[in-house]
């Protein structure tokens, strides 16, 4: 498997010189597996733009384009480049793309397709060359064919998400981005008139048996890209519940999962380049999370495994 990073910054893009050397688009991923050069994407950021361009100049000479398109969720950063995702204007194309079942009634397509109408934009869906699909996901596992195992699991984000876990010869490679810890939601104060001692104990249970569940979800990956966008002080002051975790949460569950290698995705917009770079000094050093080796994901990055 060979996974490329086209967008890894969060919430918004946020391009200039302060963002240069790890990037300013949003979520977009490339996973390439098997002889057949097989492409997946990881959302639609406006990262997905220049993947599109890439893949106009590198795969089309090679014959009509076949993309999955696997969706964490459909907030406006991961979702806000596909308008702009050369292929679907290419005839011939075929398009898949996956995304969480919601407990709203619009369809994905209607809200991953709808931003293509002219009142945000000059073309329309129904305008469009490619042959695309919208396929609902929910928790569980896939098979998608030429020996790859898909399992997805939910996420603790404000919209239904899902982390991708993408299984092919031996090699895992997993994604558990937009989430932040699962958290007792009861309140733990006695002296609270909401207090419920019963309430209390169990949903210290049910948080601590759901993070459980996504570390087993991730555990022993060769290659996990988990959400980082809070420093440990930003999260506690006034982020929880924001669905966003800390550089301090990931690396330690990495850890303890026995992950091999993690990357630190989903940067915060006002994280400058210099930052980001003080960031690295404190997590990237080795060792300091066990065996687990620590890269921030940066714009062109590619990891093969």
């Amino acid at each position: 498997m060979r996974i490329g990073f086209w967008g890894v910054r969060g919430s918004i893009p946020c391009p200039g010189p302060g963002t240069a050397k790890y990037g300013g688009n949003t979520p977009c991923i490339e996973l390439r597996f098997g002889d057949t050069d097989r492409l997946i994407v990881i959302d639609a950021g406006s990262g997905i733009r220049e993947l599109g361009n890439f893949i106009l100049t590198h795969d089309l000479p090679r014959g009509p384009l076949r993309i999955e398109l696997f969706l964490s969720h459909t907030h406006w950063d991961h979702i806000m480049g596909f308008p702009f995702f050369g292929p679907i204007y290419v005839p011939d194309t075929h398009l898949k793309v996956y995304g969480p079942i919601s407990y709203e009634t619009d369809t994905l397509e209607k809200i991953v397709g709808g931003q293509l109408t002219y009142r945000y934009f000059p073309v329309r869906q129904a305008e469009l060359q490619a042959k695309i699909d919208y396929i609902p996901l929910k928790e569980g596992r896939s098979d998608l064919g030429d020996g790859m195992i898909l399992m997805a699991k939910y996420l603790n984000h404000p919209l239904l998400c899902l982390g991708y876990r993408f299984e092919h010869e031996g090699k895992v490679f997993c994604t558990a981005y937009d989430t932040e810890p699962f958290r007792n939601l009861f309140s733990t104060d006695p002296e609270s008139p909401d207090y419920d001692e019963a309430m209390a104990r169990e949903g210290e249970i049910v948080a601590k048996e759901q993070n459980e569940a996504l570390e087993r979800f991730f555990a022993g990956a060769d290659l996990l890209v988990h959400d980082c966008q809070y420093t440990q002080d930003e999260y506690e002051s006034a982020k929880v519940g924001w669905g966003h975790s800390s550089f301090d949460y990931a690396c330690a569950a990495a850890s303890r999962a026995g992950v091999k290698a993690l990357v630190l995705f989903h940067h915060e917009p006002t994280r400058t380049d210099n930052e980001m770079d003080g960031l690295a000094e404190t997590y990237c050093r080795p060792g300091k999370y066990g065996n687990t080796r620590i890269v921030i994901a940066r714009e062109g990055m590619q990891i093969e495994l």
